[in-house]
């Protein structure tokens, strides 16, 4: 099964036997099926400025589409749900009324049936950490940004002019003042995000999946915070719930998650073929 993007044709037969049996499961009983993803990477390019990534061409439609047919579309993001909302702009596109965004890896969550965003409030380190920060990058190599989500503080090397270089040099200094203030430090591509633990994609992907009792899932993803939920949907089908994970490939995929995807498909243009053609599949 093969489709085509406007990176040339999109692969849509998975590699494993498990993959294969998730992706089954999902297009003979897809109103039972869970179809979840990333944002940054998988359905928006990665790009210099985090304000910058809109969804690639198509995005908001395909999600639409697919969304009519399935239990339930769910993005599952680092990024606070104000941000995305304000940024890809969901709410403009008829059909994505079931949409479900889980924010800052599960701490947020935003339903478009109610409109409503729940969330905590911050751990009191992430007021302290904030406090430090320009202290300890004062030295920081030119071009290395904070972001502040409000939970969590990510520092982004992206505009330096070595940013493997700029992350090692930060790393230890940044990881012992996110362990002294009751938060982890999580890698990303070109990133250290500074968060509360115990939250991750692969937690709030397992919870989600009860919530609905799915009973096949698909997520997407690109980086090193992908992981934890590729390994979700190992023992999701260890459990007899099948699944396929799809990694949207790029130069910056980080080592290991290409190798541990069912599917791989040429970046956000191949996640956008790819929801097109399930879609399709589905009718």
């Amino acid at each position: 099964m093969t489709s085509t993007s406007g990176s040339g044709p999109v692969a849509t037969a998975p590699r494993t036997l498990a993959g294969g049996a998730g992706l089954a499961a999902l297009l003979t009983d897809p109103r039972r099926a869970l179809v979840a993803m990333d944002y940054d990477g998988t359905l928006a390019p990665i790009v210099t400025r985090p304000s910058d990534a809109v969804p690639t061409p198509g995005a908001l439609a395909a999600l639409a589409r697919i969304a009519e047919r399935v239990r339930s579309v769910t993005i599952i993001t680092g990024r606070p749900v104000e941000a995305l909302l304000g940024l890809a702009r969901f709410t403009d596109e008829p059909g994505l009324g079931s949409l479900v965004i889980l924010g800052q890896y599960g701490l947020q969550r935003w339903d478009a049936s109610t409109g409503k965003i729940i969330s905590p409030e911050p751990l009191p380190g992430v007021a302290v950490v904030r406090a430090a920060l320009p202290r300890l990058l004062d030295d920081a190599p030119a071009g290395t940004v904070v972001e502040d989500k409000g939970h969590a503080l990510v520092i982004h090397v992206r505009r330096t002019s070595d940013p493997d270089a700029s992350l090692a040099s930060l790393t230890p200094a940044l990881t012992s003042l996110a362990k002294d203030n009751g938060l982890e430090a999580a890698p990303g591509k070109r990133v250290l995000e500074l968060r509360p633990p115990g939250h991750d994609k692969g937690r709030t992907l397992r919870d989600h999946v009860a919530e609905l009792d799915a009973r096949s899932v698909l997520f997407a993803g690109d980086d090193l915070g992908d992981l934890p939920a590729f390994d979700t949907v190992d023992e999701l089908r260890a459990s007899g719930v099948p699944g396929v994970t799809v990694c949207s490939d790029s130069q910056e995929v980080p080592a290991g998650l290409r190798e541990r995807a069912d599917l791989v498909v040429p970046g956000p243009d191949g996640v956008v073929a790819l929801l097109r053609l399930l879609a399709d599949r589905i009718s």
